[in-house]
């Protein structure tokens, strides 16, 4: 099962967080590359100081306790939502009712 969802995260190429129970630590923001038997591959940055670091790392299955992904992101603050008035036009839903074409 969790092989299956794994390589669905996999396709879509979605950021996710990653506990490795083995190791105790999690991997924050990575994208599994490729899975390959029970090995995985995740690629993740890290701040150090002052260099951003790029890793590729490559884990077993096995190791892998937990996977999450962000859903949706609220600003927090004063800060006005958008409204569907707020949409492009093009990309507004139109408001036709079956019902009305009757007469």
């Amino acid at each position: 099962m969790l092989h299956r969802k794994i390589y669905q995260l996999c396709c879509e190429g979605r950021e996710v967080w990653i506990f490795l129970r083995d190791q105790q630590r999690w991997i924050e923001r990575s994208r599994i590359l490729d899975i390959e038997g029970d090995i995985v591959t995740l690629r993740y940055e890290t701040e150090e100081e002052d260099e951003t670091c790029s890793w590729e790392e490559m884990v077993r299955l096995e190791s892998i306790g937990a996977i999450t992904q962000k859903l949706a992101t609220v600003p927090r603050g004063d800060v006005e939502p958008l409204t569907s008035e707020d949409c492009p036009e093009a990309e507004r839903i139109s408001n036709h009712h079956p019902e009305s074409n009757l007469e």
